[in-house]
């Protein structure tokens, strides 16, 4: 099936092909955009995130002013990391397989971390 056609198979669940890699816009530009600026904000740029918010925490309104050293520093890390394809690619993986998951078993990320937290084991079959 061409890439750049949604699929028409509802799904197991009625949710959509589990195995359609299609990215409708708001996928491409708002949801694979935010999962990148969370993930390089608290995998990536950790130490420079810390930097700021203890910053933050210290000068409170103040840091407006105080704080924007450590401010140019995120930007600049979280700019990288925006710009990275290779990045971009990794999290457009990542973001099509938790796609992929929720289409086969319904569950949302959050239901199911919330399911192992009870004890209860949940297995994605591919």
């Amino acid at each position: 099936m061409p890439e750049d056609r949604p699929s028409k198979n509802p799904g197991p669940h009625g949710l959509g092909d589990p195995d359609d890699r299609f990215l409708r816009k708001i996928e491409k530009n708002v949801l694979i955009e935010k999962m990148m600026r969370d993930i390089a904000r608290t995998e990536k740029c950790v130490e420079l995130t810390e930097e700021l918010e203890n910053c933050g925490r210290e000068y409170g309104w103040k840091g407006v002013f105080k704080c924007r050293e450590q401010n140019d520093k995120m930007k600049e890390c979280m700019g990288y990391w925006y710009h990275n394809e290779a990045f971009k690619e990794e999290v457009t993986e990542k973001y099509l397989k938790e796609r992929s998951d929720y289409r086969k078993t319904g569950l949302t990320k959050q239901m199911k971390l919330e399911l192992e937290k009870q004890g209860y084991e949940v297995n994605i079959k591919s």
